[in-house]
Parts: C-alpha cells; sequence; structure tokens
C-alpha cells in the first residue's frame, strides 16, 4: 500500500526549536526529551515523510539538484567502509546488528528493544542509540536510507501491514528530528510478507519483528 508523499516540516521545526551541541563532538542535536516530545506530537509529526517510499532515481535527481554531489564510481567502496566503520564503532552493544552486501549497509532493529508491544512510538530508552545513527548518517550525506517496518504473521494482514508501517515511520522521523535530510529517506511498511525466520516458534517471530535501515550510496 502506497500513500502520498505528505509535505512537510514540523518534525524538521521541533528539531530547530529543541537543538542542543554535544560536548564531545560538537555536533548539534536534538536532546533525548524533546525527541520524545517530537514523536508524541501524534500524527502531526509522522506527516514529514513518504510511506510507500520514493525511488533511488527520484531522491538521486532531488539532492544532486540540490548541491549534494554524487560518488564516482572509483570511491564508492571507500566511502562505504569508512561509514560502516563508524556505525559499527557507535552501535556496540546496542542490540543493532549491521550486515554488509556489496555497496549496501543494513541496519537491523529488533522491535523488542525499538518499540513496546503494540506500539509504534519509540521506546525513550533507544534514543541515544538513534542519536548515534544519526550522527553517523549527518557525517555521511551522499548515502540514501531506506527504512523498512517488518512483522510476524500473527494477527491481521492489514494491521500488521499498518503496524509496520507507522513503527518504520517513527523511526524515520526521529532520524529526521536530528537533522538527517528528509529527502534522504525512503519509508516502507511491509507487514509479514518478508520474515527472516520461522514464524512457528516465539524466536523467529521475534527475529521477524523489526525495522531495517537499508544505506545507499548516491551515485
Amino acid at each position: 500500500m502506497k500513500y502520498k508523499l505528505l509535505a512537510a516540516a514540523l518534525a524538521g521545526t521541533m528539531a530547530l526549536g529543541a537543538c542542543t551541541t554535544d560536548p564531545y563532538t560538537g555536533e548539534r542535536k536534538i536532546s533525548n526529551t524533546a525527541g520524545g516530545a517530537a514523536l508524541g506530537a501524534g500524527l502531526g509529526a509522522l506527516a514529514g515523510l513518504a510511506v510507500g517510499g520514493s525511488s533511488v532515481a527520484q531522491r538521486n535527481a532531488v539532492l544532486i539538484g540540490a548541491g549534494v554531489g554524487a560518488l564516482a564510481g572509483g570511491t564508492v567502496g571507500n566511502y562505504m567502509d569508512r561509514q560502516e566503520a563508524q556505525l559499527r564503532d557507535q552501535l556496540q552493544g546496542t542490540g543493532v546488528s549491521i550486515t554488509r552486501d556489496g555497496n549496501y549497509i543494513i541496519l537491523n532493529m529488533p522491535s523488542n528493544i525499538t518499540f513496546d508491544t503494540d506500539r509504534s512510538d519509540v521506546k525513550p530508552q533507544f534514543y541515544s542509540t538513534l542519536n548515534s545513527v544519526a550522527i553517523v548518517l549527518n557525517r555521511y550525506a551522499k548515502t540514501l536510507i531506506d527504512v523498512y517496518g517488518h512483522t510476524d504473521s500473527t494477527g491481521d494482514d492489514n494491521y500488521n501491514l499498518n503496524l509496520s508501517q507507522r513503527r518504520a515511520l517513527s523511526v524515520a522521523n526521529y532520524l529526521n528530528a536530528q537533522g538527517v535530510d528528509q529527502r534522504r529517506f525512503s519509508v516502507v511498511g511491509l507487514g509479514e510478507t518478508q520474515p527472516i525466520a520461522s514464524n512457528a516458534t516465539p524466536e523467529g517471530r521475534a527475529q521477524n519483528r523489526r525495522v531495517e535501515i537499508r544505506l545507499a550510496p548516491l551515485t
């Protein structure tokens, strides 16, 4: 199911009004408290990004047209290597797994550390992890960001699809509120359609309930 792109800047406006400077990195970022407030604003805070996804070609054109230069072919691998290394350094011990697939990086965020049961608002204790992701994404502006929500097969298909969309959008909006350019994002809920384990066991269902962030170079 796809929805039209919703224009808007509520999440960005909140971020500008609640930024602090990290004393260790010197980077501007939204505070944990303000991040929670932005997410708690309900549908308004979810209106800044698209559910259903925008194509790589569309985002490439928009970003390059805005002056974000594309990566040359010979520099892509090194660029993604450096980004992967910094993500691994930032995300040690958080429960987020990192997989490298060619020039793509996939962050797997299990729902048990990201969301309460049947909820789509990010847990406050996960804010610091997303803050760490945002720090790296802001350093590597020539990266496209695809956010995918997934559920297990328990319950109604449409309900699971909608829940996966809301969860993916919550993660994307939190990152956007940390200053990550919304033009880089595609946000897609996939419901129960792409399991990575068997839904016949509690352990398998737990693996299937997740949000994935797929990072691709801007070329």
